[in-house]
């Protein structure tokens, strides 16, 4: 084995070069390297789910986003949701993990958690951040299919049932997976 000891350029490489030095087979170049993101779900007191507008994407979203080294989904989550909103609302139980293969962006994984109903005041607090947001609405699941676009009203569809029932849902590319496949 490689060391500082035995090699002195040893202790200027990093230890992850090291070890992928030791490994004598190319195993590892299958493995799915996914990216992850975090989203959240809010609600106002008519069950509707809010939408933002972001500034760089033309389609609306849930305020959230990509996790960062170090992070868990959910405090990725609360870091988004400050950012993007302002606020620092308590973030809740997971609602929906959802595989999303695409060989154009890369494999995900996208985790979707329960926000609750904000109230008048966290309402009222929001602040967004004009370099990510230009709005954000209230949405009736019912329409959401002609709000957003495809992967993502079929994940939020999943998700509205699971805050409703108490569930947490495994999904495929924003689909349940049937089963025995």
């Amino acid at each position: 084995m490689v060391s500082a000891a035995s090699d002195p350029e040893a202790a200027r490489v990093p230890p992850t070069l090291l070890l992928s030095s030791l490994v004598t087979d190319d195993r590892a170049t299958t493995f799915a390297r996914a990216r992850a993101a975090a989203g959240v779900l809010f609600f106002n007191d008519h069950d509707h789910i809010m939408l933002v507008d972001p500034s760089y994407k033309d389609y609306r979203d849930v305020p959230g986003g990509y996790v960062e080294r170090g992070e868990t989904p959910r405090q990725a989550a609360e870091r988004e949701v400050a950012e993007e909103l302002g606020i620092h609302p308590e973030i809740g139980r997971l609602l929906v993990a959802d595989w999303a293969p695409n060989e154009a962006e890369g494999d995900k994984v996208l985790f979707l958690f329960d926000g609750g109903a904000l109230t008048t005041d966290q309402l009222n607090a929001i602040r967004l951040d004009p370099s990510e947001l230009v709005g954000y609405q209230f949405h009736d699941i019912a329409q959401i299919h002609n709000l957003t676009i495809p992967r993502l009203a079929r994940r939020l569809v999943h998700a509205h049932a699971a805050h409703r029932n108490g569930s947490t849902r495994y999904l495929e590319h924003g689909n349940a997976p049937e089963r025995g496949s």
